[in-house]
């Protein structure tokens, strides 16, 4: 064999063993880039990795300002009390599902939402928590109003 097909084994099986690592660090994650703590939650018939909205601040930001979410994300918004709180979609790009819980896990009410819209959605029952979702994914995962949810132990409270 030539020296040159040699070399470019070496480099070519070099760059396989770069991007083995690369993808097992989580260099390559779909994780989003709020910094907002995450957990896992099973919604229907599927597990999403949710952001964790439990401060004033970042349930004021919410998903404002991002172009996409991955398929299997959303964002869970942690209320200190259970009242009939409402959402719109100011500064929000994407289209989203909002499912609206009580303090006991049950799933009040399923909305659509549409980019920019700020008229207010509301559940009509008072709820403790908000999950939003990509469009159509409450329905894909077969999400129905009177569902009990679990809502993980590391978005039950508030941190303000």
């Amino acid at each position: 064999m030539s020296q040159r097909i040699v070399l470019q084994s070496i480099i070519a099986a070099g760059a396989i063993v770069f991007f083995a690592f690369y993808r097992l660090s989580g260099c390559a994650s779909n994780a989003p880039s709020s910094g907002l703590p995450t957990t896992k939650m099973q919604i229907g018939a599927k597990q999403f990795d949710i952001e964790i909205a439990n401060t004033q601040e970042t349930r004021q930001t919410g998903l404002m300002r991002r172009d996409s979410m991955p398929s299997d994300h959303g964002m869970i918004f942690v209320f200190r009390t259970e009242r009939e709180w409402s959402f719109y979609m100011k500064n929000t790009r994407i289209p989203l599902d909002i499912v609206f819980i009580d303090s006991g896990g049950t799933i009040r009410s399923i909305q659509h939402m549409k980019p920019y819209d700020l008229t207010s959605v509301e559940p009509g029952a008072a709820i403790k928590y908000a999950v939003e979702l990509n469009e159509g994914m409450a329905a894909k995962a077969g999400a129905k109003v009177g569902d009990k949810l679990v809502i993980p132990k590391d978005a039950q409270e508030t941190k303000d």
